[in-house]
């Protein structure tokens, strides 16, 4: 059975570490060279990091703050926002970065995904997928969630497989922030849909939560923010929870 990860993830603005609720009222939750080597201590998987006010001058800030999680951490950690170029890409990559995320730009140029994988191997491409229900199904959403596009989420997310993705990383947007739960329908769907591991994330509150998207939805992987950053859900009480109720975690 493949043990499932449990993944903090830290939204960067301006250099620091913020949450907000469905995108919005961000709040500042620290340092993230420093957050990142405490989720290493408490056994966390892997770490997914996103600039979200990436933009081309802040390119090399970016990649500065990568090689100093890079130096700090052994875990392997996702970096994203802004990334539309092999170069981009390579940049972080050098950096120590050991995958990259792909969104907005994915969805207005589809070929980035193939170049990447072509270029770096699809282990090394994330896709990300923020998405919202709508009356007639899963809608795919870019810049940060503020835009809605013509696509669906399934068939986006089987299309990015079939270009190289290595992964999908997949946000509601409905849920994110809410700790009401996460979108287990759409989660599900696309975990028994596709050959790739899916991460689910957005609306971690409780551990429930956490056997929910597993045993449920079958995700390979769940992401959180808030609880991780303010201790309310400590990652090794998580784990150990997951591990008496019989999901594969890895425990030290």
């Amino acid at each position: 059975m493949l043990t499932k990860r449990i993944i903090p993830c830290l939204d960067i603005k301006d250099g620091r570490t913020v949450k907000g609720v469905n995108f919005v009222d961000l709040r500042d939750a620290g340092d993230p060279v420093d957050l990142a080597a405490a989720y290493v201590e408490q056994g966390a998987d892997e770490l997914v990091f996103l600039d979200i006010t990436a933009t081309v001058e802040k390119r090399k800030t970016l990649a500065e703050l990568v090689r100093r999680i890079a130096a700090t951490i052994n875990i392997p950690f996702t970096v994203g926002g802004g990334i539309s170029s092999i170069a981009d890409a390579d940049l972080l990559l050098s950096a120590g970065a050991d995958k990259v995320s792909v969104n907005s730009s994915a969805v207005k140029r589809p070929e980035l995904v193939n170049e990447l994988a072509d270029n770096f191997g699809s282990q090394f491409v994330v896709v990300a997928i923020d998405t919202k229900k709508h009356t007639d199904g899963w809608v795919v959403y870019v810049k940060g969630g503020r835009e809605a596009t013509s696509l669906y989420t399934r068939p986006w997310a089987k299309e990015v497989q079939e270009r190289g993705a290595g992964e999908i990383l997949l946000t509601s947007m409905d849920n994110d922030g809410t700790k009401a739960g996460f979108a287990l329908d759409i989660t599900g769907d696309l975990s028994r849909g596709l050959s790739i591991p899916v991460i689910a994330s957005g609306g971690a509150g409780n551990i429930q939560h956490f056997t929910d998207v597993f045993r449920i939805a079958d995700a390979d992987a769940a992401l959180a923010a808030s609880i991780f950053h303010f201790g309310e859900v400590p990652v090794p009480v998580l784990k150990k929870a997951l591990w008496d109720e019989g999901i594969s975690v890895r425990v030290d």
